[in-house]
C-alpha cells in the first residue's frame, strides 16, 4: 500500500491535479541521473530532474500474481545524458530505477511511488531507446539451488575454487590491432589455447575497466580474439591483463591448476544413458 502525506492526498482528491512522473536511475559504478516528462527541469529532495532528456514509458500495471509486471521507458539519446556509446558499454545493465510522480507546483508534497525495479533488455533505433524496467518480482524467477554436473560449478579463483588468481595473472600491452575484438600483444607468451575462456582486462584505454572473455590464443602471432567485441576502440599501447581459462573439467583442474582436491563437480556419477539403459544379452 502506498501512503501519501495528508496535503499530496488532497491535492489528487481535487479537481485539477498538476502532476509529473519522475524517475531516477542508479548504475552500477555508482553515477546517479534524475530525468522528467515535464516540459521544464523540476528540483525534487535537492536533486534536478533534467526535462531536455525526458522519457515516455508504457502503462504500468500490476497484478497479485507471481508473473512479472514490466514496462518500457522511450528516450532520446542525447551526448548530455544517456548516449549510445554508453548502452553499448553496458553501463546500464543492471542499473537501479525508481519512477514516482510529484506535484509540480510543490513538489515538497512528497512523491507518489509508481514503480521500482531494474534496467533489463535494451533496444535501440533511429536516435532513441527502449529500456525494460524489470520489478521486484524478476527475483522469483530465478532457480536456486545446486545440481549434479560432471563439470565444475565453480568460477576460476572465486572463494569455492581457491586458485590464486592474482598469481596466474599477467600484464601486458597491445601490440598491433586488427578489430575490437582481435589484436595482438606485446609480451605474453602463453601457449596455443592457454587463454581460452579465460578472461581479459582493459587497464587503459578507452575500454579501461572492461573485461572480456577471451576465445582465443595463437602463440606463435601473439594474436588474442575476444567473444564479443570490445565496446570502444582498442588502441596499441593500451595496457590489459589477462588471466587463463579453465574449461571447468576434472582433468583440467588436475594438471592445468594442480587444484583437483577443490574440484566441485561430479565426474563419476553415471550420466542418463547409464540411469535409463536396460542390460544387453
Amino acid at each position: 500500500m502506498k501512503t501519501l502525506g495528508s496535503a499530496l492526498d488532497a491535492h489528487i482528491a481535487g479537481e485539477v491535479t498538476s502532476l509529473a512522473t519522475c524517475w531516477s536511475l542508479k548504475r552500477r559504478d555508482g553515477t546517479e541521473m534524475f530525468f522528467t516528462d515535464f516540459d521544464r527541469d523540476l528540483e525534487v529532495e535537492g536533486d534536478i530532474y533534467l526535462a531536455a532528456s525526458g522519457y515516455s514509458r508504457s502503462a504500468i500495471a500490476s497484478t497479485s500474481r507471481f508473473s512479472v509486471d514490466n514496462l518500457d521507458l522511450i528516450g532520446h539519446l542525447s551526448h548530455a545524458a544517456i548516449t549510445e556509446e554508453d548502452l553499448l558499454a553496458g553501463r546500464y545493465d543492471f542499473a537501479e530505477m525508481r519512477i514516482f510522480m510529484v506535484n509540480w507546483q510543490d513538489p515538497g508534497m512528497g512523491k507518489i511511488p509508481l514503480r521500482r525495479g531494474w534496467i533489463g533488455e535494451v533496444t535501440m533505433r533511429d536516435g532513441a531507446f527502449a529500456a525494460e524496467l524489470r520489478g521486484l518480482a524478476q527475483g522469483l524467477l530465478y532457480e536456486i539451488g545446486a545440481l549434479y554436473s560432471p563439470l565444475c560449478p565453480a568460477d576460476l579463483g572465486d572463494s569455492a575454487c581457491g586458485v590464486d588468481i592474482e598469481a596466474l595473472t599477467t600484464s601486458d600491452t597491445v601490440a598491433t590491432v586488427t578489430s575490437r575484438a582481435e589484436f595482438t600483444l606485446t609480451g605474453y607468451d602463453g601457449a596455443d589455447g592457454i587463454l581460452t575462456g579465460g578472461l581479459l582486462r582493459f587497464l587503459s584505454g578507452e575500454n579501461a575497466g572492461f573485461a572480456h572473455e577471451i576465445q582465443g590464443w595463437e602463440q606463435a602471432t601473439k594474436t588474442l580474439t575476444l567473444f564479443l567485441a570490445a565496446p570502444f576502440a582498442v588502441a596499441p599501447g593500451d595496457e590489459v591483463s589477462v588471466v587463463p581459462g579453465c574449461d571447468k573439467r576434472f582433468a583440467t583442474c588436475r594438471e592445468k591448476f594442480a587444484n583437483h582436491v577443490n574440484f566441485r563437480g561430479h565426474p563419476h556419477i553415471p550420466g542418463t544413458d547409464a540411469l535409463i539403459g536396460g542390460a544387453h544379452g
